[in-house]
């Protein structure tokens, strides 16, 4: 499931607004450790939307 959420958002990263949406869905679908997983390929993929990234993760606490 982890490689697919990081196809599906290679695929949508065109639209930040899509990319938001995207993340915090996939985000929904994994477990912890894959979450953290995403979490640290996400920041290190996507450096232009940290603060986005940072959004999700932090609303899932």
């Amino acid at each position: 499931m982890l490689k697919f959420c990081k196809s599906i958002l290679k695929k949508v990263s065109f639209d930040p607004n899509l990319f938001k949406k995207e993340l915090a869905k996939s985000a929904k679908w994994l477990n912890k450790q894959e979450l953290s997983s995403l979490k640290i390929w996400a920041l290190g993929y996507f450096t232009h939307y940290k603060q986005i990234i940072q959004e999700v993760f932090d609303s899932l606490s």
